[in-house]
């Protein structure tokens, strides 16, 4: 039987300009939103922090320090 990676969370090791899939499936969630990222929609994510973000606006404040949040 074949399994399938639809709706299915992926692991990613992510890279300066892309990322390693490190577990199959079809999507990530946004580290500060939760909200689904299909994979081919994915643009941004932290290499530091290892960690997926749905716009480069939640990117961007995801990088501020804490008092600015």
């Amino acid at each position: 039987m074949l399994m399938s990676n639809r709706n299915k969370v992926a692991k990613l090791y992510y890279m300066p300009n892309g990322f390693r899939p490190l577990s199959s499936g079809d999507h990530v969630l946004c580290a500060i939103t939760s909200e689904q990222i299909p994979l081919e929609d994915l643009r941004y994510w932290s290499v530091e922090k290892q960690e997926p973000y749905a716009s480069a606006q939640i990117s961007a404040q995801a990088h501020l320090p804490e008092e600015e949040k």
